[in-house]
């Protein structure tokens, strides 16, 4: 199945085997992602907060029927550009946040984000939400919430010409480390109160 961005770009997907071979050791094969579905399982059960991942906008354009109950996508285009990750309500404010993961030990880079993505997020805070991006370092399974003010700033040093990469340095010194624990496995809405409430 091919999909397309709305730009015409292809959309290519991680491959399975190799996302597996990142996570061998210390998170047992799960992904960020799973992790944060877990942990907002968890909240909602719980009814902390209401947070859920938003679906991807897809246009489905070629549909293939080899049986009449098997139906095969063959080719489809994300209709719009998507904002962030995950979204939702929590002690009666509006939540709104980006997860990125990384190989590297050192930084990570502003390619990971986009543009339309950044314009959200400053969107959200112009409204008075919460907005922050979740980053693992999946080498050292290290996990950080770093504020939506500070991404801004990182992308508009980028755009004035600086590094076009967040140095892992800075994530310590401006992020929040999460430690990983078992209910929720990412507690970030402990960080959340520390810096929003």
């Amino acid at each position: 199945m091919e999909i397309r961005y709305p730009n015409g770009k292809i959309f290519k997907p991680y491959k399975a085997e190799k996302r597996l071979k990142n996570y061998e050791y210390g998170n047992r094969g799960m992904t960020l992602e799973e992790d944060l579905n877990e942990s907002n399982e968890y909240y909602l059960a719980n009814q902390i907060a209401v947070i859920h991942k938003k679906p991807t906008p897809i246009q489905i354009v070629n549909v293939d029927y080899p049986h009449r109950s098997k139906a095969v996508i063959k080719e489809a285009y994300f209709k719009t550009p998507s904002t962030t990750d995950y979204n939702g309500v929590y002690k009666g404010k509006y939540i709104d946040f980006e997860a990125k993961e990384t190989k590297s030990k050192t930084s990570i880079p502003l390619q990971n984000f986009h543009a339309h993505q950044i314009n959200h997020i400053k969107q959200v805070l112009a409204c008075d939400g919460i907005s922050f991006v979740i980053i693992r370092f999946s080498t050292t399974e290290e996990i950080f919430l770093l504020e939506g003010k500070y991404l801004l700033k990182f992308w508009e040093r980028m755009e004035n010409g600086g590094r076009k990469s967040i140095a892992k340095d800075e994530i310590n010194h401006y992020g929040h480390h999460i430690p990983i624990g078992f209910q929720p496995r990412i507690d970030y809405l402990k960080i959340v109160d520390q810096i929003y409430y």
